[in-house]
Formats: C-alpha cells, structure tokens, sequence
C-alpha cells in the first residue's frame, strides 16, 4: 500500500492551487470521521460498507467513529487503490479539508470523563 501521508495537495476540485498542505500522519484524522455516501459505480468491499436507516449506502465507521478503512498505524486508506469517489474527490489541505478540520477543531473535548470515587 502506497503511503500518502506526506502527500500534498497541489489543486483544489476546481483546479486552483491549494493554500496549505495537510499530512495525514499528524492529522486526527477527521475526513475519515465524515459520512462518505457510496456511488453505485464505487468498487469497495461489502464489509467495509453498511446501510443508513434511511437505506443510503455508505462507508462503514467503528464504535469510535472512524472509517473502517483507516489504517491507523499509518493514518492512511488502507483500501486508496478502490477508495470511493467521494474519497477521491476530498483534496487533502483544499477549502473542505481546511474548514473540517478548523470545525472539528473547535468543538469540545471528544473525552469521555472519568469520575474517581
């Protein structure tokens, strides 16, 4: 599997040359935290995939949130040659990705609290 966590967005979708660049490795992650729609043509396995109540085929998350694709060793796709089209169009460090990671920044501690007796 290729490693892309050092990879650098260039071009936004709309071909405008992307402000910042973003690397994976040190990212939380959080474009892997978004609900990815899957398009008919999309080729990713059926047991990475699970349906939303309202029957919209999506990319399957685990208990904490994250897609079960992610590798988390190396905060990468573990499925990037068959990533879905959605996948494919999110560019790394392009206007979405900035603004979902400020957003995701400012919204409070994700902890649960403990509470010692």
């Amino acid at each position: 599997m290729p490693d892309h966590s050092n990879r650098r967005a260039d071009r936004t979708p709309s071909g405008k040359k992307a402000k910042s660049t973003a690397n994976c490795a040190t990212c939380a992650a959080v474009c892997c935290r978004l609900i990815v729609v899957l398009a008919p043509e999309d080729n990713v396995p059926t047991h990475l995939t699970s349906y939303l109540p309202n029957g919209v085929h999506v990319m399957a998350h685990g208990e904490d949130g994250w897609c079960v694709a992610l590798d988390r060793t190396h905060m990468n796709c573990g499925i990037y040659a068959d990533r879905p089209s959605t996948c494919r169009r999110f560019v790394m460090g392009g206007p979405y990705c900035r603004a979902v990671r400020s957003d995701y920044a400012k919204q409070p501690s994700r902890s649960i609290d403990i509470t010692l007796k």
